[in-house]
């Protein structure tokens, strides 16, 4: 009996990086790379018209924000298996990425042969995490009155991460292909969530559970 081989997507903006993913990962028996996106909505529009079992995903990408395009595809295609591998290991980005539909997380700083074992790990339904995202987890603390933040819906978060970076809404809205209103009701609202009362408050807020 043969075996259909894992199939995966590769998103990543750096061109140079997504050839070394795949050349890693096609030297696996049983592991076939079936496209390569840079941007996020190319990978949204093309896996939703064709097959894949795997996406590793960067979150730092042109196009509606890798957080989003979790989320995106968690609703569109439950059974598709993402594993992020970015830079960031923030554990409150690492959460709200698995609270989005993510499998699993790796860093970038990880040994290459992890990616290939993570593939292999989010097929047979285990959620693989890198050490340094498990212990940024668990050393991550407690649920407390300040961290309002953990409340927010992962849309929520991304436009909060954006605002507290100084980009203005006009940016927001148009990489996040929002409305004006859309975006400035999100502000509205995270002010609100957060109780804070400006842009400058939403930095200092950000800093001070490092968010940034």
């Amino acid at each position: 009996m043969v075996t259909q081989p894992i199939r995966v997507a590769i998103a990543d903006d750096h061109a140079v990086v997504r050839t070394g993913y795949r050349r890693l990962l096609e030297l696996e028996i049983g592991v076939e790379v079936v496209a390569e996106f840079g941007d996020t909505d190319e990978a949204y529009r093309w896996l939703t018209q064709h097959e894949a079992d795997v996406l590793v995903l960067d979150l730092s990408m042109p196009g509606r924000g890798g957080l989003e395009t979790v989320q995106r595809l968690k609703m569109r295609l439950p059974e598709l298996r993402v594993l992020v591998f970015s830079m960031h290991d923030n554990p409150a980005l690492v959460a709200q990425v698995l609270r989005a539909g993510a499998r699993g997380y790796l860093t970038k700083s990880s040994p290459p042969d992890e990616l290939v074992d993570a593939v292999r790990e989010v097929m047979r339904g285990g959620q693989p995490l890198s050490a340094d995202v498990r212990d940024g987890l668990s050393m991550a603390p407690g649920r407390s009155d300040d961290a309002r933040h953990l409340d927010l819906s992962p849309r929520e978060f991304a436009v909060f991460c954006l605002l507290a970076q100084g980009r203005s809404v006009d940016d927001i809205a148009v990489q996040m292909f929002l409305s004006l209103k859309t975006v400035a009701n999100y502000q509205t609202i995270l002010r609100k969530k957060l109780q804070l009362n400006n842009t400058l408050d939403m930095h200092r807020y950000a800093q001070q559970h490092d968010l940034l």
